[in-house]
């Protein structure tokens, strides 16, 4: 059961742009221990408007306010754009708990927007692409694009903060992060059912497959794995972000940084809504943990993976939509 008592910690991060200052360093030592111990935490002073997040909150509820023939004119395409419906996805890869059933949510998800003539799409990039964007919702693109902006400028100065917080250095990291691979997803997980099966989750278990993720959500529900293997409530907090490290920056620290198993179980009798940001590196970066987190203490712990081996992977595990063309390139 979810444990009430431990306190996932909240970390002030007012200080991100001040690099050379007291507060910079504090906030860099607080940042190294909630992510090499739980590997949770709300993210609170961050700099992003109460009336954005809240805004984008309320176009998740519009977009999937929409009828169901409206949103699959969407329909999750091969460079995973659109609307993802309900009962299309299993985490089957995952560690924590082989999922048997698939997640009870549906949603929609950006990435970044490249046209036609854009480097990555003429070169073929896995994943490379523009967006697809529903009808009759005005305004939805324009708030999405710049949600999407201000949150991938805060995701590269906590990427930042963390490389100083564990020894390393950041400018290793950062060409990789040049064009970085960003995720925008939408989610909604319909009400629990109470003669619901025990093995339905709104998200079954799993860890993230990239390195940073910010999510904002309007009710209860997500559930982080603590050190003991213990769940943990991790409910809504007043202008703050949830912030999670995934596997790649897990890799890249060696382990230093600990990529958590988390759920979504949605029990408390109303839909829940959730917007999820996920900032990770080019989809040609090979990943390898870097010198500075290898030691004779600290052994190598992983050997390397391009980072759009790892993707396709994952993506053609869990999606039907990716199921049906295993093996086909974008």
């Amino acid at each position: 059961m979810p444990n009430h008592c431990k306190a996932v910690p909240v970390i002030d991060v007012g200080a991100l742009a001040a690099l050379d200052s007291t507060g910079y360093d504090q906030l860099c030592c607080d940042l190294g221990h909630a992510y090499s111990t739980i590997g949770f935490g709300y993210i609170r002073n961050h700099g992003i408007s109460n009336e954005l997040i809240a805004g984008m909150i309320d176009a998740t509820k519009t977009f999937h306010a929409l009828p169901i023939e409206v949103k699959m004119k969407i329909e999750l395409n091969l460079n995973h754009r659109g609307f993802i419906p309900m009962n299309s996805a299993t985490d089957v890869r995952s560690e924590t708990e082989v999922a048997q059933r698939p997640n009870q949510s549906e949603s929609f998800i950006m990435m970044r927007e490249a046209d036609p003539q854009d480097p990555d799409v003429l070169a073929g990039v896995f994943l490379a692409g523009s967006n697809q964007w529903p009808a009759d919702m005005p305004g939805f693109f324009e708030r999405a694009m710049k949600y999407h902006h201000v949150l991938s400028r805060l995701a590269s100065q906590l990427l930042q903060a963390l490389c100083r917080a564990i020894g390393a250095d950041f400018l290793e990291l950062k060409v990789h992060f040049d064009c970085p691979t960003t995720f925008l997803r939408l989610l909604h997980y319909p009400e629990r059912q109470p003669d619901t099966p025990l093995d339905y989750y709104g998200s079954a278990p799993h860890v993230d497959f990239g390195c940073i993720t910010l999510l904002t959500q309007d009710q209860c529900g997500l559930q982080a794995q603590g050190p003991a293997g213990d769940w943990l409530h991790v409910p809504p907090v007043s202008n703050t972000f949830v912030m999670n490290v995934g596997t790649m920056l897990s890799r890249w620290s060696n382990g230093v940084l600990r990529s958590t198993a988390h759920r979504v179980i949605n029990e408390f009798g109303r839909s829940r809504f959730s917007v999820a940001f996920f900032y990770d590196p080019h989809m040609n970066t090979e990943i390898a943990p870097l010198k500075s987190c290898v030691s004779k203490d600290h052994p190598l712990c992983f050997e390397p993976v391009v980072y759009r081996d790892f993707v396709r992977d994952q993506l053609q595990a869990t999606y039907i939509h990716h199921q049906l063309h295993d093996g086909q390139d974008t």
